[in-house]
């Protein structure tokens, strides 16, 4: 596999939007073809009879189930509010209308 150029590097940057100096690029380039060279192995590793994963171990779901508890009432969840308008909190327009 060829290795990744410094002009390449420049390039995934310009369109990543990141400003690399000449130092960062001559010291990421090699450093990503390494990554790629090493991503390559593994791809060579992965057997046919092996499932892909996206964990080392199973997971199971750890959430909790739903319960109805008793909430705030209007009042209640209004109480601090600096204003309040038609049982809702009062906020500052930021948009003017067409």
């Amino acid at each position: 596999m060829p290795s990744i150029t410094r002009e390449e590097v420049a390039h995934l940057a310009r369109l990543a939007r990141i400003e690399l100096s000449d130092d960062e690029l001559d010291h990421l380039a090699p450093q990503l073809d390494q990554i790629i060279g090493l991503v390559g192995q593994v791809s060579q590793v992965a057997a046919d009879d092996i499932p892909p994963t996206s964990h080392a171990l199973p997971l199971t779901n750890v959430m909790r189930a739903d319960e109805n508890v008793p909430c705030l009432t209007p009042e209640q969840a209004l109480s601090g509010a600096p204003a309040q308008e038609e049982q809702r909190f009062r906020v500052p327009r930021i948009l003017e209308e067409d």
